[in-house]
């Protein structure tokens, strides 16, 4: 039975432990739990199941097949390499929300049953959101309010399934489900916590409020655990390839119109999962090995560029591009480290994207799907615009602002290196990824037609960059987004609401107090809420206005990138 632990209880009860545990002899143990759990994982075998009676109910907290492991193995090592990067930044309440959090995470991958995937996913939303309350500011506290609320209603949502399901089959199995009204409910809880436009607002909104180690945990888990489990349980539904589709575009604009750099890759990781949710929508062996493949280098690459971003806000305080600059001799470690994360997102030839987004892309291609092909390209080529050159570009290039970085912790550095190293080799031996994969392998990332069409986008991106130099300068802006029916449309409601009340005028002299008609004062309300939305607001400013050049900027870039599409595949 003791080899049949499941890894999410090393982690868990670790995490427990680590409350009476302070300073560096903390930072030990953190370090410790995740290697103890790759090697749990590593001992399992698929078709390893451990059931418990509970109540009647048969759960199974562990089942092990080749997909679970493919995820249980990343999540290890993204734990390790995280306690890493934070062993000297982080505090008690990080380690034991961190641990925790990839505890369950764990937890959700080798879930055999749906209670016990419930359970862990809700033990994953309240850990995850602590790591943002730990930054103690009065921003992050409200935004890890919001993060929890949104978490909390997807969990519910696919609690509901879950019983609803339950009463219909009897039965409690974690397997790929028909599409039945049940079931929508439990997808719909998934699709929230992958970020799936419109359901994602709650991530650039709460990621780059966490802490600087914390954002790296973040990154990580919440959607990765949701892409498996859109893997397990939908696999071949058509309307999560256009849903990822959709989201690989949409993240994109997003990120190329942000201004803070940790915001920035926040709308990123929706882009990149966009291509994870495709995949499982396509749902062929190819597929599913592409998304599984996808998430893997995601979880490394995405966090590497989150260090990075991270070692800039510890050193200067600050992670706005229009406040950066000047950094390219002040921090040359961080920036080259950087920028080995930034070209393994831009599937640069021997990196880990190039070998795991291209098999996404392969699927598409030979399931004759040419459209979604040419869209997730496109997405390619706004990928290595805004995260391979403008945010390095106003990062380290820009103006020199007269920052003066503070030292920046050793162990940090080291986290960075170890996933640097990690996307590297990944990217020279791809088999090493492609073996853990749940089906088998037969593609060749390396075919000659492949690098040379990627290098083609990679070089047109990069030459449009540089003519539109002037056009990308950092500017303080904020985009609208889906989360202002949330954080603000509340407050504009309520205020609209207290301007219907009628207000009594002094009477005219013998005669009553006149009141406007209620059609008229519906009218001006509605007239004053409009006027108060931010694009309204902004478009009455002067073409000074900081929204305004926002989408201008963003829609030269788009239309830059569709004729560099275009000149690729003429």
């Amino acid at each position: 039975m003791l080899d049949l632990v499941p890894p999410a209880a090393i982690l868990l009860v670790g995490a427990l432990a680590l409350m009476g545990v302070r300073g560096r002899l903390g930072a030990a143990l953190m370090l410790a739990l995740p290697v103890l759990a790759f090697a749990q994982v590593a001992s399992l075998s698929p078709g390893d199941v451990l059931a418990v009676d509970f109540y009647g109910f048969t759960l199974e907290p562990l089942k092990v097949d080749a997909l679970s492991l493919a995820f249980g193995y990343v999540f290890c090592l993204a734990a390790f390499l995280g306690a890493v990067y934070g062993f000297q930044i982080m505090g008690t309440t990080e380690r034991v929300a961190a641990t925790m959090y990839a505890g369950s995470a764990l937890g959700v991958v080798f879930a055999g049953d749906l209670l016990s995937l419930f359970l862990f996913w809700e033990i994953k939303a309240l850990a995850s959101v602590f790591l943002i309350w730990a930054r103690g500011t009065e921003e992050a506290g409200r935004a890890g309010k919001r993060y929890l609320y949104v978490q909390l209603a997807g969990g519910k949502l696919l609690l509901a399934g879950v019983i609803w399901h339950y009463a219909l089959t009897g039965s409690l199995a974690f397997t790929a489900f028909e599409l039945v009204p049940a079931t929508v409910l439990i997808m719909v809880g998934f699709l929230l916590s992958a970020a799936v436009p419109p359901l994602h607002a709650w991530l650039p909104d709460g990621y780059p409020m966490a802490t600087v180690a914390g954002t790296v945990f973040l990154s990580a888990y919440t959607t990765k655990a949701s892409v498996y489990a859109l893997a397990r349980g939908f696999p071949g539904v058509e309307l999560l390839v256009w849903l990822g589709v959709a989201m690989a575009l949409y993240g994109v604009v997003y990120a190329v119109l942000e201004n803070d750099i940790r915001r920035l890759l926040g709308y990123h990781i929706i882009s990149q999962v966009g291509y994870m949710v495709a995949a499982v929508g396509i749902g062929t062996e190819l597929a599913i090995n592409g998304a599984t493949a996808h998430a893997f280098a995601h979880i490394l690459y995405k966090g590497l560029l989150l260090m990075g971003t991270g070692a800039v806000l510890h050193a200067v305080g600050t992670s706005r591009a229009s406040e950066l600059g000047g950094l390219t001799k002040k921090l040359r470690w961080v920036l080259i480290l950087y920028m080995i994360g930034a070209v393994s997102i831009s599937s640069f030839p021997l990196f880990s994207g190039f070998i795991s987004k291209e098999l996404v892309v392969e699927a598409a291609s030979v399931d004759g799907r040419t459209l979604v092909l040419i869209l997730l390209k496109l997405a390619s080529v706004g990928t290595f615009l805004h995260t391979g050159l403008k945010l390095p570009y106003n990062t380290f290039f820009g103006p020199d602002r007269g920052l003066e970085p503070r030292p920046i912790p050793g162990t940090m550095y080291a986290g960075m290196a170890l996933a640097a190293l990690a996307n590297t080799v990944l990217g020279l031996f791809p088999g090493l990824l492609y073996d853990l994969l749940p089906f088998p392998v037969d593609y060749n990332p390396y075919a000659a037609y492949k690098v040379i069409e990627t290098s083609q986008i990679l070089f047109f991106t990069a030459l449009g960059f540089v003519l539109m130099l002037a056009k990308v300068d950092a500017q303080r802006k904020v985009s609208l987004d889906t989360d202002w029916f949330y954080r603000v449309a509340p407050f504009r409601l309520a205020a609209w609401v207290r301007g219907l009340r009628p207000e009594r005028e002094p009477a005219p002299a013998g005669g009553l107090a006149h009141h406007p008609p209620l059609r008229t004062r519906v009218a001006s309300g509605v007239a004053e809420v409009v006027g108060q939305l931010p694009l309204v607001k902004e478009a009455r400013a002067s073409s000074d206005s900081p929204v305004y050049p926002t989408w201008m900027v963003g829609a030269v870039m788009i239309a830059t990138a569709v004729v560099v599409l275009g000149v690729t595949f003429v």
